[in-house]
């Protein structure tokens, strides 16, 4: 008599300082499951936290699936701040015990956007979200990054930074260091204070923070000149990141093409303008493309690659 086969299924993650995405496909590659949760980038929010929301995230397709949870294939987490070996291997570890699958793999939110951008092909993926990073790989496979050193230190045209800045920018209004600006009002409105000094303590979280993005774009977008000037300044930084990593890449006269992605970029045209501008002026006709597909798919690809992989191995 013969028996069924039963459905593998992949599951893939998508972890940042924003929001956790959890996708589940089965083996036809169709996606049928969903889930969001809050941040889990374990540098931000911290390891417990981290858990609880890429948990949370997977739990939400298991329950619209509850058959996959005994029939995983891969799962693929592409965490960000998981590039340092004391979260890395923790988090493996964790999510091991978490959740039962044949086959793990644990890496950055970048690596799996690079992925969702252009498979296993050469190309330059810069994130601008609540953090910033690029990632590439060149003719040869190699993978390199730029950037993304956290909040304390680097993150250099991200959701964060511009929100940072605007409140600086607004702190020096109040003081007449700087020029009178509409951020002042609008970051008040936004974070319910009575005056803009009211911001110092207790000072917001990194994600409140990156969350007055859309305060310094609608700004901008009214023409007010420190907003505008902000984001320019994000566009010429991101540019700088992808420059840097491009010339570490590949020879002299050679060119990738440059993927963008993360909210800054999706919600700023100006940021995008900037950029291209300021990356064309060193690389000019460089091929310049907003990510159209979500860095999730990336993780479920890899997931599947890697239980194919497996299989091939078996004798």
């Amino acid at each position: 008599m013969e028996y069924p086969i039963a459905m593998r299924y992949y599951l893939g993650i998508d972890g940042g300082g924003t929001q956790t995405t959890a996708w589940l496909a089965d083996e036809r590659r169709q996606v049928i499951a969903r889930a969001q949760a809050g941040p889990s980038n374990p540098t931000k929010v911290g390891m417990a936290n981290a858990q609880a929301e890429i948990q949370h995230a997977v739990n939400g397709c298991l329950r619209l699936a509850p058959s996959a949870r005994k029939s995983l294939a891969a799962v693929c987490a592409g965490i960000a701040g998981v590039d340092r070996p004391r979260i890395h291997d923790p988090l493996l570890r964790w999510l091991q015990e978490y959740l039962p699958a044949a086959h793990y793999h644990v890496t950055t939110d970048a690596a799996i956007a690079l992925e969702a951008a252009f498979g296993e092909t050469p190309g330059i993926l810069v994130i601008a979200g609540t953090g910033s990073i690029a990632y590439g790989r060149n003719t040869k496979g190699a993978t390199l990054r730029c950037g993304g050193w956290g909040s304390l230190f680097d993150d250099a045209g991200s959701g964060y930074d511009l929100g940072r800045k605007a409140i600086t920018a607004a702190l020096w209004d109040f003081d007449g260091r700087g020029q009178r600006t509409r951020l002042r009002s609008l970051i008040c409105t936004a974070l319910r204070l009575k005056t803009i000094t009211g911001v110092v303590e207790p000072a917001p979280r990194p994600h409140e923070i990156a969350a007055l993005l859309p305060v310094v774009l609608g700004a901008a977008r009214r023409g007010d000149s420190v907003a505008r000037k902000l984001c320019d300044d994000a566009g010429r930084e991101l540019a700088a990141l992808v420059l840097a990593l491009h010339q570490r890449l590949v020879a002299s006269g050679a060119k990738l093409p440059v993927v963008c992605a993360g909210g800054v970029f999706h919600s700023s045209l100006r940021v995008r303008r900037s950029f291209a501008a300021h990356l064309r002026g060193e690389i000019p006709q460089s091929r310049v493309m907003l990510l159209r597909r979500q860095p999730v798919e990336g993780a479920l690809t890899i997931a599947h690659r890697l239980d194919q992989k497996r299989e091939t191995r078996e004798p």
